[in-house]
């Protein structure tokens, strides 16, 4: 039987782009509803119609398979053997990397599964494009036109989210070494990859607190075994095992984990608080760090220290319903041992780390310096104002009369001294004098005798 719009190849009508949208959603999600999938890969859509007749025709061809129905009473699809192979083409992925295909998850409901699923579309939050019908060639020419497209009507504006379907993997096994060989020592619900949003690797764990606190912490201690492994490049390089599959995170440490709690009506906001509490003190040793003292100056008060976090997890947590609400971007990450709702990159940054300490280490240092300056400049006032006044200047000798002779000093150069000069003339130096006196008398001197000038 064919569908109103469908054909004999696809009998409920659904187009090549929307049996894209449920192979690439049921390859990464492995089991979804239809309205899952919609609000994920294209939530523009007024409704999931399409995702089920696009789901109907990839189950004629073999590609996809209902075994049963969420607890909401909505139909759950996965995907086929060979459904996993055409989704992995859509994904532009290895086969390999796709995992299975969840086959036989759906008989039970699937809550966990459920609730991965709304993290992960909590969390994404594909923006809502509104779909148009295709326009008349030609146009009526009464009708104006549109020189601004006007919001489709009902159409919210959510806040913005982290990724798309191609950054996110589900039912990710991260294998321990045994004494058996490998096998998977924790597997993670989901691990997000969306460095354009500032986050290499982000690991998460949704837990719909059916099971004990004591059985969620220990999963973290796996994690941390896990992201210690260390393997060796063909150059003889160390570095850790996860590093070979995911990007460095920029960070010190190991990549940051986060927490889903997803209580649903079993779980009071009270018992919930004190479940968080319980599994933040259980694994206090997996996201606390190891303290260093260090001198931060030379007084005892200002001793100082920081907290390496080389072998610590990040350990966030958070809510379902509030990453619905008010979506990744806003303050909605609690990390422990911060003691309050963050951002997501305040929350992943260390504030009292390494650098930390230096940038209140050299503080330290600028206030020490401008104190010795401030020290310096008062002892100098100190100094200058005890220190003994300077005897007054003498008055300046009056200036000598020069020698009518020799235009030299009339007292005579410095240092000269005759054993008997002739007796001052306030005209002559001591030598000129002495010249003078010494030399051969005039006719006149001679005769009548040498007169003293008169001054």
């Amino acid at each position: 039987m064919v569908g109103v719009g469908g054909s004999r190849t696809y009998p409920y009508g659904s187009t090549s782009a929307v049996r894209a949208h449920v192979l690439a959603a049921l390859g990464v999600l492995k089991l979804a509803t239809a309205d899952q999938m919609h609000r994920l890969m294209a939530p523009g859509h007024k409704d999931n119609k399409a995702f089920r007749n696009a789901a109907l025709d990839l189950a004629r061809h073999g590609l996809a398979v209902s075994e049963g129905s969420a607890r909401d009473g909505n139909k759950l699809w996965n995907l086929t053997p060979l459904g996993l192979d055409a989704a992995a083409e859509v994904l532009d992925r290895p086969v390999g990397e796709m995992g299975g295909t969840a086959r036989g998850a759906a008989r039970s409901g699937a809550p966990h599964a459920m609730a991965v699923n709304e993290t992960v579309i909590a969390i994404t939050r594909t923006p809502a494009t509104a779909t148009r019908p295709v326009p008349r060639q030609q146009p009526a020419p009464t009708a104006p036109p549109a020189t601004e497209q006007a919001p489709a009507p009902g159409l919210v504006l959510e806040p913005p989210g982290m990724g798309w379907v191609g950054s996110w993997s589900t039912e990710v096994p991260l294998s321990l070494p045994t004494g058996r060989g490998n096998r998977a020592g924790v597997r993670a619900d989901a691990v997000l990859q969306a460095p354009e949003a500032g986050l290499p690797v982000l690991f998460v764990e949704v837990d719909n607190c059916t099971e004990s606190a004591d059985t969620l912490a220990a999963k973290f201690e796996k994690y941390l075994r896990y992201f210690r492994l260390k393997t060796k490049n063909p150059l003889g390089i160390e570095s850790p095992v996860w590093r070979t599959q995911y990007p460095s995170n920029g960070r010190e440490g190991h990549p940051p984990v986060v927490v889903v709690f997803n209580p649903g009506t079993r779980t009071g906001p009270q018992a919930l608080k004190n479940r968080m509490n319980t599994v933040m003190e259980l694994t206090r040793l997996v996201w606390s760090g190891s303290y260093h003292g260090a001198g931060g100056g030379y007084r005892a008060e200002e001793r100082d220290g920081y907290y390496g976090y080389a072998d610590a997890i990040p350990l966030l947590f958070t809510t379902l319903d509030r990453l619905q609400t008010s979506g990744p971007r806003t303050a909605v990450w609690w990390r422990c041992g911060h003691g309050q709702g963050e951002t997501l990159p305040d929350a992943l940054a260390n504030p009292d780390d390494h650098d930390a300490w230096y940038a209140r280490d050299e503080q330290r240092r600028r206030r020490r310096d401008e104190e010795r300056e401030r020290q310096r400049q008062e002892w100098a006032a100190e100094r200058e104002r005890w220190a003994p006044e300077p005897d007054p200047e003498p008055d300046p000798a009056p200036e000598a009369t020069p020698c009518e002779r020799c235009k030299g000093p009339i007292s005579g150069p410095l240092g000269y001294d005759l054993e008997f000069p002739p007796p001052e003339d306030g005209r002559h130096c001591p030598a000129c004098r002495t010249d003078l006196r010494q030399q051969y008398p005039t006719l006149r001197q001679a005769a009548f005798g040498r007169r003293s000038r008169s001054k």
